[in-house]
């Protein structure tokens, strides 16, 4: 990331100073002490001045944080659960039964890879029907339980093909927004890196919507919007200013609920506080939800969705 030019060079700096006092068994901890506050700083600085396109950047690192690893970090007794019922397993879409502080929790989510045989294995995150239709499945099963979900979003977009789109794509997205409206128990979604288009929302109809500090969420990409309205993708800078994709202005203007804190320099640099975070918001979410009866949390949503925009008349 362009932006963090200056950040690598005094990190550099750090990691040759550390490996030099190791070799030389010399005693280099002031200077380097000294580099840390330095960068501290400049991180502290830079990310408080960040535009929507930078924030884009980061939402898409690929240190960030998937699915997995928040499973990994804030849950317990994790039991993934497979396929469709269909037609076959999307690796797209993780999903299982697990504990949050002793709650128990259904958990689904896009999950992108790192390797480039994992990149493949998962689709880049971009599910296809089945994917859909296996969180639908776990969906109901907690439903029929009474266990909440947390769903984690985490998406450039459903996968476009075309052997999704002969499979029903834009059916089972549209099939989870209905049945999703409908579910009696408590439901929260955590945007956690890019949450883009139609593949986003299918995971997103619940009661409660986090967002992670520089993550985004957005009907469309901004290279996308760029190439369709500017008919020049290079543009995308200003369409994802305009796109208002950003968690700080989604907040604004009340399409999300909460916006949960990043360690200084975003989530690829400080995983356990970064999950100590979103494990924190999903509790606080949980606890407003637990008094909600059955009707209530059908209500809650249908009045959460309702309430999304409004309109400017001229008289």
């Amino acid at each position: 990331m362009e932006f963090e030019n200056d950040i690598t060079q005094i990190e550099n700096k750090i990691i040759e100073l550390k490996n030099f006092a190791r070799e030389k068994e010399i005693d280099l901890t002031a200077e380097i002490e000294r580099l840390v506050r330095e960068r501290d700083q400049k991180l502290k600085e830079i990310y408080e001045g960040l535009t929507s396109w930078d924030k884009v950047f980061i939402a898409r690192h690929p240190k960030r944080l998937y699915t997995m690893d928040y499973i990994e970090r804030i849950a317990t007794d994790f039991i993934e659960l497979h396929g469709d019922r269909m037609f076959r397993d999307d690796h797209a879409i993780v999903g299982g039964f697990c504990k949050i502080e002793g709650r128990r929790v259904m958990v689904v989510g896009h999950q992108k890879g790192r390797t480039t045989d994992e990149k493949l294995y998962r689709n880049f995150g971009m599910a296809n029907p089945e994917g859909y239709r296996k969180a639908l499945r776990l969906f109901k099963l907690a439903d029929r339980f009474r266990i909440p979900v947390v769903t984690f979003i985490d998406t450039p977009g459903a996968y476009p093909g075309i052997e999704a789109e002969e499979h029903g794509q834009g059916e089972a997205i549209a099939r989870n927004l209905m049945e999703m409206s409908g579910l009696r128990i408590p439901m929260i979604s955590v945007v956690i890196g890019e949450g883009g288009s139609g593949g986003a929302l299918g995971l997103g109809v619940t009661n409660r919507i986090l967002m992670l500090e520089h993550s985004v969420y957005s009907v469309i990409s901004p290279e996308g919007c760029a190439a369709i309205l500017y008919k020049d993708a290079s543009k995308a800078a200003e369409a994802a200013e305009n796109l208002k994709i950003s968690a700080q202005d989604l907040l604004t203007l009340q399409v999300i609920d909460t916006i949960i804190p990043e360690p200084v320099g975003g989530v690829h640099r400080n995983y356990e506080q970064a999950a100590e975070n979103v494990k924190k918001a999903v509790l606080e979410s949980l606890d407003e939800l637990h008094p909600l009866s059955e009707e209530q949390l059908m209500e809650d949503r249908y009045r959460k969705f309702r309430n999304i925009g409004y309109f400017l008349r001229n008289t």
